[in-house]
């Protein structure tokens, strides 16, 4: 009982919640970190796909990050409508058994909680990667470091809302700081001509070409980096947790994470052609590019040191959702009743632990490697995405009210465009 005291705190008050809530500068730490931090390997993903028909292939990850970027924007919006309609908590489960039925909406619900675990394990992993590309020495222990991240968060997550809020967001303002620098800097170099292509000696060796350059290729890579909008759907599923007015402030917060996403995201895909930057194993394309602005100064490290950190607590928006989630459906009979219990510190604590169990398991099978576990991302991703949208537009139907057509265009939109991300990533992987 002391361990537990000294690790997670004393026992709050149920009244004592309210004040637990978030304002839009902590809530954009603790639930837009997962997607946010994903521009440290999306445009990898991108590369690693498109090298297999040649380096000359990769002048295609500019269009293709364009069309994320759209992809991006289009189901920003039409969440923020679901925050505006929904403003308990408007995540895919609920919007889709609301207006769909019982089996969408666990369809839903099962998609976003083995997104929920792989987004742990994907983060923590990608942020030991980062490590490791700063310190080799350390690349044989990955496993152990990422079995130790996790942890660290378990206990983070289980000490309150409002406290893990305060740790991340020193991290996650760092990170974007220390992106923004180098996308700034970058900039500057490359406008008055002192920019140079990654040196042949650093540069990734050219693979040999595998393939053609064909439209399931582009397909593949399409699908690679629609990882850059995992995590998004976080914010529609904790409204309750923001500060009054609840759905306003969510609503704002996740506008301007898909700005700050967006603008990191095309800002490294354009860096990294301008470089020349090709995807090796034992350094990251960021890596690789900070490498190239900075040299191997203190910025260099600071890049590095922010998106380990980002990378290892983005895990930290799936410890908001999946609890929450789990809440959900434990009350009405799909999950063992105690994952909707709070715990002392007015968290699922419950749900915390289960969710920290699950990505260890996955750390330990797939060995630590990044790129082992991206290809079961996503899918569960744009499945949510679809049904959500999907629910969205039947509620429009029935319920009208006003400017109805003109948000039902907007989430038909997004239903579309989502269902047609989800068949090409699924298809493709």
């Amino acid at each position: 009982m002391l361990l537990k005291r000294l690790l997670v705190g004393l026992p709050l008050k149920t009244t004592q919640a309210v004040h637990e809530r978030l304002s839009k500068r902590l809530a954009l730490a603790v639930f837009a970190s997962d997607p946010l931090s994903s521009v440290a390997y999306a445009t990898e993903e991108i590369l690693l796909v498109l090298v297999l028909a040649g380096a000359a292939v990769v002048t295609w990850s500019i269009p293709i990050s364009l069309m994320i970027v759209l992809l991006l924007t289009i189901v920003t919006i039409s969440y923020r409508q679901t925050i505006f309609e929904y403003p308990g908590g408007g995540g895919a489960y609920i919007v889709a058994k609301a207006n769909l039925g019982e089996l969408p909406g666990l369809t839903a619900a099962a998609a976003l909680m083995i997104d929920y675990v792989l987004t742990v394990s994907v983060s923590v992993a990608a942020g030991v990667a980062a490590v490791t590309s700063a310190v080799p020495a350390l690349f044989p222990h990955r496993e152990v470091l990422g079995l130790l991240g996790i942890l660290l968060l378990v206990i983070i997550n289980l000490r309150g809302v409002r406290e893990s809020g305060r740790i991340f967001a020193a991290p996650t303002y760092v990170f974007i700081g220390a992106i923004l620098l180098m996308l700034g800097v970058g900039l500057l170099q490359i406008l008055s001509g002192q920019s140079a292509q990654v040196l042949p000696g650093q540069a990734g060796t050219p693979a040999p070409v595998v393939e053609g350059l064909t439209l399931f290729l582009l397909l593949r890579a399409f699908s690679s980096g629609c990882t850059a909008l995992t995590g998004i759907e976080t914010i529609s599923n904790g409204v309750l947790a923001f500060k009054r007015p609840e759905a306003k402030n969510a609503a704002i917060t996740m506008a301007v994470m898909a700005v700050i996403l967006g603008t990191m995201f095309l800002g490294i895909s354009a860096l990294a052609y301008q470089y020349g930057v090709l995807p090796r194993a034992d350094e990251t394309v960021v890596s690789q590019i900070a490498r190239t602005v900075f040299g191997e100064g203190p910025l260099y490290y600071l890049v590095q040191a922010s998106t380990m950190l980002i990378l290892i607590l983005a895990a930290n928006g799936a410890f908001a959702g999946f609890p929450r989630l789990a809440s959900l459906l434990a009350k009405d009979s799909y999950m063992p009743h105690q994952m909707a219990v709070m715990g002392d510190r007015l968290v699922f604590s419950n749900g915390i632990i289960f969710l920290g169990v699950f990505a260890c398991s996955l750390i330990v099978l797939f060995h630590g490697e990044t790129h082992a576990l991206i290809p079961l991302y996503a899918v569960g991703v744009f499945l949510s995405f679809t049904l959500s949208q999907a629910g969205m537009v039947r509620r429009w139907v029935t319920k009208r009210g006003p400017h109805w057509r003109k948000k039902l265009v907007v989430n038909g939109v997004g239903a579309v465009t989502t269902a047609v991300a989800t068949v090409i990533i699924a298809s493709t992987k």
